[in-house]
């Protein structure tokens, strides 16, 4: 099974995380189902940017992007080319490095 590290954040995972995940489960997935509370205001379906994540390693491993999720993307805060919404991006057969952005579009979040 393919590892999922995530680089330390200082309010989802200040130490990071290593962890493993089935090829096919979402990012966003994987994230909650190990502690990470990564957030998804639109409950998963592609209609908001709060998962927002940099792949910095591994990139190449997962399915293109839709047009749908490119048009969200665009809305994002600190987007690079490395940019996925982590409720659409699903793990393959390659390690994954994940950085989650200081910050979202999300002005409001129901943990602060």
């Amino acid at each position: 099974m393919p590892q999922i590290i995530f680089l330390p954040h200082p309010e989802l995972c200040p130490d990071g995380a290593v962890f493993e995940a089935e090829s096919g489960t979402t990012i966003c997935d994987a994230a909650l189902k190990n502690g990470i509370s990564i957030e998804h205001a639109c409950e998963k379906s592609c209609a908001c940017t709060t998962c927002h994540v940099q792949v910095r390693e591994g990139f190449d491993s997962l399915e293109v992007a839709t047009d749908l999720e490119e048009d969200y993307l665009d809305k994002a805060w600190g987007v690079d080319p490395d940019s996925r919404l982590s409720c659409q991006a699903k793990v393959a057969d390659k390690d994954l490095v994940i950085e989650v952005p200081k910050y979202t579009i999300n002005m409001v979040s129901e943990t602060h």
